[in-house]
């Protein structure tokens, strides 16, 4: 059955496309979400991209025909602005004449003049709450939700198998069979009773790992098994995306930046490490900050810096923060995101810190940029997400983690293992 979808402009702003997500069903946008897309044409970032994205998106769309009465889209639905009226329905007296009140009026309106099933679909939870509360049927928008905890772990484990991992040890390489593991993903990690190797899906063999818990980088090696598997990942030229999920303190950040010193400054392998962070949800500018650019920038790049320092001091070499700020110079750059964006991203290693701040949208269009012989790590955990409009399920970490698990040119680990002090693990588990 045919049903009438009313699209809050939260949802428009996460995802410019989400028009197109709803089947062959009736999408309806109010009137009064146009007015706040218009308003926030004008705002620097990804909302103010995104907001022109929509408008250009719409005006497509309106050559189509009379887009009050509702054009047909290419996936067998239809797109209504909807123009409220003389309506009888009225709000309660208590609510405001805010703009989240205009669009419960107009999905009421829509319900009492139509017998098609009505969802008002918005990323604000108060929002759903108070529709909810009059009546409307309210979702959250659901197409780019991933729960984490379905997210493969990147690696698995085989015990009781003595014979084969003195096999591994040996010979270097296993045939996955060996161990009844026909459906490993490309460059999953496998643990057989301590022996480590990496599927390489173009051989369909579990090759062992190269390097070990002595290998030591910069002055760090890793301390438990998923940090070597992360290392693996980052130091293959061959995988140009690594996605690392862990919560604080397990070491994807260090070893991160620590694998694109080795591969920017001591391998050459590519031309420039980028390390970045988004500043704030939903892509706000620093422009909105007072100060210089470069003074707007240290407090959200703070670990970032903290962590070069470390590393740099284990080379007894100096690290010059302002050369390392300031654009375009050097090997090494850190860079608010917004920087990065709209830039061709060529001969490069790039990470992506707290990447669980990002928009699925937003990811692509970082990932869709990458040049020649670019790599893209990706890190950050999805528990802890400070956007108002996104969470676990629906950031682009997991996003991008889901849908390049089968590829052979993505690899992935999820770290759970904590190596700061005791104090401070115990603080992760318990104080969530």
């Amino acid at each position: 059955m045919v049903k009438n979808y009313v699209l809050d402009t939260n949802v428009l702003i996460h995802d410019p496309k989400s028009i197109y997500s709803f089947e062959d069903n009736n999408v309806i946008l109010p009137l009064p979400v146009l007015e706040e897309i218009d308003g926030l044409k004008k705002r620097n970032g990804e909302i103010g991209r995104n907001a022109r994205e929509v408008a250009r998106e719409l005006d497509e769309l309106r050559k189509r025909g009379r887009i009050y009465e509702g054009v047909p889209l290419d996936n067998g639905g239809t797109l209504r602005i909807m123009v409220l009226r003389d309506t009888k329905v009225k709000l309660p007296r208590f609510l405001s004449d805010k703009m989240d009140n205009w669009i419960l009026l107009y999905t009421l309106d829509l319900m009492e003049n139509s017998d098609l099933p009505t969802y008002l679909i918005t990323k604000d939870i108060n929002l759903r709450i108070k529709a909810e509360t009059l009546g409307i049927k309210a979702q959250d928008y659901l197409r780019d939700r991933t729960d984490p905890e379905e997210l493969f772990s990147g690696y698995v484990e085989i015990r009781g198998k003595k014979e084969l991992a003195e096999k591994l040890m040996r010979e270097g390489f296993l045939d996955p069979r060996k161990v009844g593991l026909e459906d490993l993903r490309p460059n999953e990690f496998v643990d057989v009773d301590g022996v480590y190797g990496r599927y390489v899906e173009e051989y369909r063999t579990i090759k062992k790992l190269d390097i070990d818990f002595r290998t030591r980088w910069w002055g760090i090696k890793p301390r438990n098994r998923e940090q070597l598997f992360a290392m693996d990942l980052l130091l293959d030229d061959s995988i140009k995306l690594v996605t690392l999920i862990g919560t604080a303190g397990t070491g994807k950040t260090l070893l991160s930046i620590t694998a694109g010193l080795v591969k920017v400054l001591d391998e050459r392998r590519y031309r420039k490490l980028v390390v970045t962070k988004p500043v704030v949800p939903m892509g706000r500018d620093i422009g909105y900050i007072p100060g210089k650019p470069e003074e707007k920038m240290l407090p959200w790049i703070q670990p970032i810096i903290d962590n070069m320092e470390f590393l740099f001091s284990n080379r007894n070499r100096e690290f010059d923060i302002d050369s390392m700020i300031k654009r375009g110079r050097g090997k090494v750059e850190i860079l608010v995101l917004s920087y990065l964006r709209g830039r061709s991203i060529p001969d490069q290693f790039i990470i992506i810190d707290e990447a669980q701040n990002l928009t699925p949208h937003e990811v692509k269009t970082i990932i869709t940029r990458v040049g020649k012989n670019t790599k893209i790590v990706l890190t950050g955990d999805p528990s802890q997400i400070d956007s108002p409009y996104l969470d676990e399920m629906s950031n682009g970490l997991v996003y991008v983690t889901s849908k390049f698990y089968e590829e052979p040119l993505a690899g992935h680990v999820s770290l759970t293992k904590g190596e700061r002090s005791e104090l401070a693990s115990r603080a992760v588990e318990l104080l969530k």
